[in-house]
């Protein structure tokens, strides 16, 4: 492992606030960008059985989004009062969820039911179609809540999934000037989740700037660099990286809060994506493990306990 530390106002490296957009959302294919990204990452990789069933799970959900049925959204004036008090417009604790994103698992189990996946991932496709509509919402309300315990890691790519999905679809139907920032700017605008990664940015207005990516909804939204994502804090940033790798992903620590979160340089690879990559280097995670640094944000599709 490398390790880089820099001292940077964060004023010094940033263009002044409104010359470049604060929020990104994700377009209607981004499971299709997901499950490409994974095939390419799969292809020689150790962990490349893994990844390749990562793409099929995105495959489905791309299925699951596409067959989504139309689902009302806050209104004018819920949008109005988030926005006034700094709140997350489609809070993933808050939202009374429609039971619409249950028919999207169906959909998702349904379609890796027909792939060609190993007897452990068969028997989890087969317990969860007959798992119990009340089992399955709990599972969700964890899920959300940042709760994995108790959940079972072969089960939770699956819900997650679906819930990744169900968010996508709303997401979808927003528009980038809906969501403001939050008081808490390491959380997602949109959802309130926290991020899989950071992305800094290549090209345009957008250039060396950081991007915070949601585990949830892939929304992007800006956040200043040599800033803890966690904490807030500009002090005691490292920067580790594999040893041989190209710098392309960087984990980003806080000495203040003893957190780290992946950062992805789209300078290095443009084709990267926050969640594959993310799960493609996994090492680095068990690096920073070491380290005695502990995670920021969650990836949805993989099981903590894992690590």
């Amino acid at each position: 492992m490398t390790t880089d530390v820099r001292m940077i106002e964060p004023g010094q490296i940033e263009a002044p606030a409104g010359q470049f957009r604060f929020l990104f959302l994700p377009g209607r294919d981004l499971f299709a960008r997901r499950a490409a990204r994974f095939r390419f990452l799969a292809n020689g990789h150790s962990l490349g059985d893994y990844l390749f069933f990562l793409a099929l799970l995105a495959d489905a959900q791309q299925e699951a989004l596409n067959r989504f049925p139309t689902i009302s959204l806050p209104d004018p004036e819920e949008e109005a009062l988030c926005r006034e008090h700094g709140m997350p417009l489609l809070g993933c604790r808050s939202l009374r969820r429609n039971p619409a994103w249950r028919e999207g698992l169906t959909t998702i189990l349904q379609r890796m039911g027909e792939a060609n996946l190993p007897v452990a991932a068969q028997e989890t496709v087969a317990s969860l179609m007959h798992a119990d509509e009340t089992e399955v919402e709990e599972m969700a309300d964890r899920i959300l809540a940042g709760d994995m315990d108790g959940i079972s890691p072969r089960q939770l790519p699956f819900v997650a999934a679906a819930l990744q999905v169900y968010w996508a679809q709303m997401v979808s139907a927003l528009g980038d000037g809906v969501c403001g920032r939050l008081e808490q700017g390491g959380l997602c605008p949109v959802c309130g989740s926290h991020p899989v990664a950071g992305i800094v940015r290549t090209g345009g207005k957008e250039q060396g700037l950081r991007y915070l990516c949601c585990s949830l909804c892939a929304s992007q939204w800006h956040m200043v660099r040599i800033k803890c994502s966690s904490c807030e804090s500009t002090h005691g940033i490292n920067h580790y990286s594999l040893e041989g790798s190209n710098g392309a992903v960087k984990a980003e620590s806080c000495d203040d809060c003893n957190s780290y979160l992946k950062l992805l340089y789209l300078e290095k690879d443009r084709e990267m994506e926050a969640l594959a990559d993310d799960l493609a280097t996994l090492p680095l995670d068990m690096l920073m493990d070491q380290e005695g640094k502990v995670r920021r944000g969650p990836n949805l599709l993989f099981h903590p306990g894992r690590v």
